[in-house]
């Protein structure tokens, strides 16, 4: 006769007003302002930090977020100066340098390549200093909404279980996107497909001189690379390609990665005399997505937990941070305010949200289209075009200077080219249309972040 188990306690359930699910730059982001406003705030991760990471390259417009949290002068300590981008493609005999200097507003002339489990594990430590509770190894199960608030259920790595009563939640999950996927709201970009095979180097041959830290995005037959140098010596570098050339491996993941270098002249003598940290390689799914919404009257969703972009720009760590600040004007209407105002704050953010993944992502689904790479490789200023440029480039998408009109003349420019080569328009247009069909999943691949 088999004895049933007895059954496991009730977890106690502790109260907060707001509980935080992810512990990355969005959600670190939050939890330090929330609790520096006098609020009770616990923010739980599922991992450990300092835990690995991809997507090291910043944007300069980052600085004035760390320099609202204090934590500028550490970061500085981490990071690689970066102060500009370099572009290179097979068809050019020459390489293109642009600086973050040259934008509209010059207060944000560089930024920093970081190694992410440093930067994440300085912002999620910071946010404990400024009063937040914090959990490591705990995963969210369950979210409950009512009209109060929710019931979170999370279990720990040691299998006991957690459970809070919170007026407000905040989802910074990143590409687990729980609450999209609980609220079946996550709908696949299907404007753009792709997906990356990366590695870490030392040794690699850097660009001289105050160049070094610069990001170089490198165009090749079936997508880009890029090359981003670490303060630690190593160098980040990886292939963004279109899902139909992974899915043609038929060899190690390492030696087809580096069959795709080879396909890169200047990028495979960069390389030459480098070695792979670890002998690893990694390939991971780079799918594009947003959710239909990213507020409700007792939750936000912030930065991936809401949208993912290709990286080719580096906006994601900026995008999720800036959606902590914005958000936290929604959390205190929602908590100090009237119904009123609440959604009127959740308008603006609804508003706001979608702007930087708008704005990169004209730009992103024509990257590897002729057109736009003559413009990227003879940037020219008509109108301050290329001053608008640089300004996005930096993440000045919310501040004091007028992008848009220069960005539209930039536009203008590109659909008056593409209209005189309109046989090269036409022969991109079908390469883009075969490129963004779904292969399915990668063989052995993880999930960017």
């Amino acid at each position: 006769m088999t004895v049933p188990e007895p059954p496991r306690p009730a977890a106690p359930t502790d109260t907060c007003d707001v509980l935080v699910i992810g512990g990355g730059p969005a959600g670190a982001s939050a939890a330090a302002l929330l609790a520096r406003q006098g609020r009770r705030v616990v923010m739980v991760e599922k991992d450990h930090h300092p835990r690995f990471h991809i997507g090291e390259s910043l944007l300069p417009c980052n600085a004035a977020l760390f320099d609202a949290l204090g934590v500028r002068e550490q970061v500085e300590a981490i990071g690689m100066p970066k102060y500009g981008i370099e572009f290179v493609s097979p068809t050019h005999a020459h390489t293109s340098r642009v600086e973050f200097k040259d934008a509209w507003d010059d207060r944000f002339p560089y930024s920093w390549q970081v190694r992410r489990s440093e930067l994440d594990e300085l912002l999620f430590r910071h946010a404990a200093a400024q009063g937040a509770a914090t959990l490591e190894g705990c995963r969210v199960r369950e979210v409950q909404f009512d009209a109060e608030g929710a019931t979170v259920g999370a279990v720990m790595d040691d299998g006991s279980q957690r459970q809070w009563r919170t007026r407000f939640v905040i989802d910074a999950s990143g590409r687990d996107t729980l609450l999209a996927n609980k609220l079946r709201c996550k709908q696949k970009n299907k404007a753009h497909d792709t997906a990356a095979l990366f590695g870490h180097f030392r040794n690699a041959r850097r660009l001289e001189g105050k160049l070094e830290g610069n990001i170089s995005i490198c165009w090749f037959e079936h997508g880009w690379f890029w090359f981003i140098p670490l303060a630690d010596g190593t160098t980040s570098v990886g292939a963004v390609a279109w899902p139909y050339y992974l899915k043609s491996r038929n060899k190690p993941l390492k030696d087809f990665f580096f069959d795709t270098i080879a396909m890169c002249p200047v990028l495979a003598d960069r390389l030459q005399d480098a070695e792979l940290v670890d002998d690893a390689v990694h390939a991971t799914g780079n799918y594009a997505y947003t959710a239909t919404h990213c507020s409700g009257e007792r939750y936000l969703m912030l930065g991936d937990a809401f949208t993912f972009i290709d990286p080719m720009f580096s906006s994601g760590v900026y995008l999720a941070m800036q959606s902590a600040f914005d958000g936290v004007e929604v959390v205190a209407a929602t908590l100090d305010g009237s119904p009123r105002q609440a959604a009127a704050a959740r308008r603006r953010y609804e508003k706001k949200m979608r702007l930087g993944p708008r704005e990169y992502s004209w730009f992103i689904y024509r990257v590897t289209n002729p057109t736009i790479r003559e413009m990227f490789m003879y940037p020219r200023n008509i109108l301050r075009g290329k001053q608008a440029l640089m300004s996005l480039l930096a993440g000045d998408l919310y501040g004091r200077v007028p992008i848009k009109p220069s960005l539209y003349v930039l536009k203008a420019v590109y659909y008056l080219l593409s209209i005189g080569n309109w046989r090269r328009t036409y022969a991109g247009w079908r390469r883009r249309r075969h490129n963004i069909q779904d292969f399915g999943p990668l063989q052995g691949e993880t999930v960017m972040k």
